[in-house]
């Protein structure tokens, strides 16, 4: 894996293989940058299933000014950290290591409110509905915001309270989708 646009471009990744993930092929993340390329500069990040930090850290590459990552599995947080440090951008993050929802409680509790959200959860857990209510019901979400959502089994509605899927590409069996926030 490689930062693939940005100040760090071309810089390697550590962690494409952490037991229990599944990185992000450089070409999806690439497709995904240039459809939200003009949110990224100074953005507040959100990157809630962040295993090696490959969406958060791209983020960064591009001017993002602070990039939350959250993973429940301790070795992704290790290897996440170590990509950070390597990079000299740890001043432009918060690690954190919770389950999702008490993540997003905790930023809830918070106040704090993103720009973009990056949600690639392991399949198996089915919580992309649960996730895409809570981020509008709970306010975490700036106006004008971007949600990208990585999935394959597509169960998603179209309009979450004002979050609207407005962009989808397919790459084989996975999806991407785009929301955006009008408030």
């Amino acid at each position: 894996m490689k930062v693939i646009s940005g100040k760090l471009k071309g810089r390697n990744i550590l962690g494409y293989n952490i037991v229990g993930t599944r990185p992000t092929m450089d070409r999806v993340k690439e497709s995904i940058f240039s459809m939200i390329q003009d949110k990224v500069s100074d953005s507040v990040v959100l990157d809630l299933f962040a295993g090696s930090g490959n969406y958060g850290i791209e983020a960064i590459s591009n001017y993002a000014k602070l990039v939350y990552f959250n993973d429940k599995n301790k070795e992704c947080l290790k290897i996440n950290k170590k990509n950070l440090d390597n990079f000299e951008v740890l001043n432009q993050s918060i690690l954190l290591n919770l389950d999702y929802l008490k993540c997003l409680e905790y930023l809830k509790d918070k106040n704090i409110k993103f720009d973009l959200v990056f949600l690639d959860p392991p399949y198996k857990l089915n919580c992309l509905n649960k996730i895409l209510e809570y981020l509008t019901k709970n306010q975490l979400l700036n106006i004008n915001s971007y949600v990208i959502v990585e999935l394959v089994n597509d169960n998603l509605k179209d309009d979450y309270d004002g979050l609207v899927k407005f962009k989808s590409r397919n790459y084989g069996e996975k999806k991407v989708y785009i929301y955006k926030y009008g408030g």
